[in-house]
């Protein structure tokens, strides 16, 4: 990094015209008395943060007046907001209180300071696992919705200015931005700050593709304009002459979402058609929106082919988090699809500032989808399980799930995720009505608990007093209540059971002559591989654990000391283990040294990969690709079992397993001509090889070895030049290692 040299006085200048144009993005909800508030949050901010530079060697102060910036030009917070945001590292960072801040500016400003306070602990905190401050979060929903939302302002700052930052550092705030902030930004509706978390973090979690993707739609820049202006041109002539306001234009697509598309389709960047979509947005008052959104509709399909199978109406039934919009995919001049949004300037607000313009139309919309959603999170939270990444992971299930409609039979609307299943239905009823139900009649047939539902089905459900939550549930259950409700079910009645286990197991150690204490019951757990005593409690009332077990237990610690003699040679061979020349491939760790280590299946690491290594419980260190479909939750979850890990230039007569996915148009000999290639132009081994042929489609999977990802993309430019091959990518296994 560069000596930062310091010019006081320019400093001085440039916080002076940061906080005016500060000032400039709060003036829609400035009323009197406003601007003083803001000044004295600055001016305490500014005094408390004097001494405090950021990693680049700037002032602090630039941090909380760009999270205030961004909390109200691109989430559209007011006054209350700007002054929590300004002042939201104050009492993290200075002997400053909460109470003082309290007298200063009141209970309403201190309780989301307290709050942002709370869950300060995600960027530094190596010891503790993040899902829990992800858990706090969410748990502040409760209280104040603005404490969220300048927390996503402040990681949206941290995740633009981060490349002063340690690498470990960058990739774990990435991964825990991926995994947990993009998905809340896209529940609260923030649409255009998920699409940039989701960019920034692949910037470095993938910097490779991020900058390819980047390079190529720059190159296509000016041609891609042409045709978006040749394509509304006749919009905007026809509605003019209709008379309706709009404005029509075309928004680009965002690198990961591209990204996506190629991996999901296996096809090249050259083949992603849909990089932007045309946006129309209508200024029209409140009571023709609907008439105006779909007379525009009429006009654009008059125009130009619909795809009948792409039109998404969410003005009739708007989405959980409030986004309201017509979509649909026409046929383009020169014969390519094109995605149209049609909404208008109410709906375009809280499609792109989410809660915050949520709040501002409520009055007109209170029974909306969001307030519901946030009813949800309470519900969920209130009963949750203390296993945090289990929360987490249940409960972004449903961040990111598209939504369907389900009827009752009275004919009440309930909105679930996509797969939901009867089970979830009657758990989202009520949770009694989800805990004796024994079936449903979907369309007035009778299907199983299991049975998942689609769009528009009517449902009634049938439940016996004597039901009662059972484990397998939790095997086809999709939404986080019933998952929490569950869970919360079959704790209790296993604690009963442990009860009378516990009670069991004292009398059976009685009569084997072994003290009942903490100490024994911990070993005899241990002996059976029990996570906690309760689990063993439970066994025993089950009679997994008997007599004959306890004795084998017994007989077992009589044999410690020979036990010990076998650990410590089991130990040895380890050591052993370590300096086997064949693991010298990979440094590991802060001083980079030579340690075992397995390759993650799910990503196969060759050399050239940009890796980490991961401490696993039972298997050792396992080496995985920062751009492995498992890292982010990994890093976001486990940040303090992550390990720095780089290639060592000792692999090269080593080969490494990796997979290609490849698609072409089927032709006889295909199959010969892709082993060819692969085998004798390239002398590359290939360990398997999988193909199906469908309709004239060719898809296969490869497995070959490698010696570094040099050579690996030249195999796939190869195997492009192959006619009929219409896309080869690197394989990715989905299964979490």
């Amino acid at each position: 990094m560069e000596e930062y040299v310091i010019d006081i006085e320019a400093e001085n200048k440039e916080i002076r015209k940061r906080y005016r144009a500060l000032l400039r993005a709060c003036k829609p909800t400035l009323q009197r008395g406003d601007k003083q508030e803001i000044r004295r949050a600055f001016d305490l901010s500014l005094e408390s943060h004097k001494e405090m530079r950021r990693k680049s060697g700037e002032p602090y102060i630039y941090h909380p007046i760009a999270v205030a910036q961004i909390a109200a030009e691109e989430i559209g917070l007011g006054t209350t907001s700007i002054v929590c945001a300004l002042l939201h590292d104050v009492v993290e960072d200075t002997s400053m209180t909460v109470e003082a801040i309290e007298q200063q500016f009141g209970k309403k400003v201190a309780r989301i300071i307290d709050g942002l306070t709370k869950i300060s602990g995600i960027f530094d905190t190596n010891s503790s696992i993040q899902a829990e401050n992800f858990r706090k979060m969410l748990l502040t929903l409760a209280d104040d919705v603005r404490v969220i939302l300048i927390k996503l302002a402040d990681r949206l700052h941290n995740m633009r200015t981060m490349e002063f930052m340690a690498r470990h550092k960058q990739l774990k705030i990435a991964s825990e931005t991926s995994y947990l902030y993009a998905p809340l930004a896209h529940r609260l509706g923030l649409y255009a700050i998920k699409s940039e978390l989701e960019d920034l973090s692949m910037k470095y979690t993938d910097p490779d593709t991020y900058k390819f993707i980047a390079r190529k739609l720059n190159e296509k820049k000016a041609e891609r304009e042409k045709f978006i202006a040749s394509f509304v041109a006749p919009i905007k002539e026809i509605l003019a002459g209709e008379g309706i306001k709009a404005d029509v234009f075309g928004r680009p697509k965002s690198i990961h979402s591209i990204w996506n598309k190629m991996r999901k389709k296996s096809i090249p960047f050259e083949e992603v058609y849909d990089l932007f979509a045309i946006r129309v947005i209508i200024d029209t008052v409140d009571e023709k929106e609907k008439t105006e959104c779909w007379k525009v509709y009429s006009i654009v399909t008059d125009l130009y082919r619909p795809n009948p199978d792409r039109l998404r109406d969410w003005i009739s039934s708007p989405k959980g988090n409030g986004y309201e919009s017509l979509h649909t995919t026409l046929m383009g001049p020169r014969g390519q699809w094109v995605e149209v949004q049609i909404r208008t300037k109410r709906m375009n607000e809280i499609a792109e500032k989410g809660f915050a313009a949520h709040w501002k139309y409520k009055e007109s919309n209170s029974d909306s989808g969001l307030d519901q959603w946030i009813q949800k999170v309470r519900d969920v939270l209130s009963t949750a399980e203390p296993d945090a990444i289990d929360f987490v992971d249940d409960f972004k299930m449903n961040l990111f799930s598209d939504e369907i409609f389900i009827f009752t039979p009275k004919g009440t609307l309930v909105q679930l995720p996509h797969n939901a299943t009867a089970l979830d239905f009657a758990f989202e009823i009520h949770s009694d009505i989800g805990a004796t139900c024994i079936g449903a009649k979907v369309n007035h047939k009778l299907v199983p608990l299991s049975h998942p539902l689609h769009n528009g089905d009517q449902v009634e459900i049938i439940t016996s007093a004597k039901q009662s939550p059972k484990e397998d549930w939790l095997s086809f259950v999709v939404t986080a209540k019933a998952r929490s409700k569950i869970k919360s079910s079959l704790k209790e009645e296993k604690r009963r059971v442990a009860e009378d286990g516990k009670e069991i197991l004292e009398r059976k150690l009685k009569s084997l002559k072994i003290t009942y204490n903490t100490d024994n019951i911990n070993k005899i757990a241990n002996h059976f591989k029990f996570a906690s005593s309760q689990d063993l409690f439970f066994q025993v009332a089950k009679g997994t654990i008997d007599i004959k077990n306890l004795r084998e237990f017994a007989a077992s610690e009589k044999s410690e000391d020979a036990n010990k003699n076998e650990f410590q040679s089991h130990v040895s061979g380890l050591v052993d283990k370590i300096n086997r020349k064949d693991m010298d491939t990979i440094l590991i760790g802060d001083d980079l040294q030579k340690i075992d280590y397995t390759l993650a299946p799910c990503c196969n690491p060759i050399p050239g990969d940009d890796i980490f290594g991961f401490l696993t419980v039972n298997d050792g260190i396992k080496i995985h690709r920062t751009s492995c479909p498992n890292a982010s939750r990994l890093m976001a979850n486990y940040g303090y079992r992550i390990l720095k890990a780089q290639w060592s230039s000792s692999q090269r007569n080593t080969s490494f397993l990796t997979g290609l996915r490849i698609v072409g148009i089927d032709d006889v000999g295909l199959v010969n001509k892709i082993t060819t290639v692969i085998s004798r132009n390239f002398n590359v081994n290939i360990r398997s090889l999988s193909i199906s042929s469908n309709e004239g489609i060719f898809e296969g999977s490869i497995m070959v070895f490698v010696n570094d990802i040099e050579q690996l993309d030249n195999l796939i430019s190869n195997v492009l030049r192959i006619p009929g091959i219409t896309g080869v990518t690197r394989y990715e296994s989905e299964s979490r290692n």
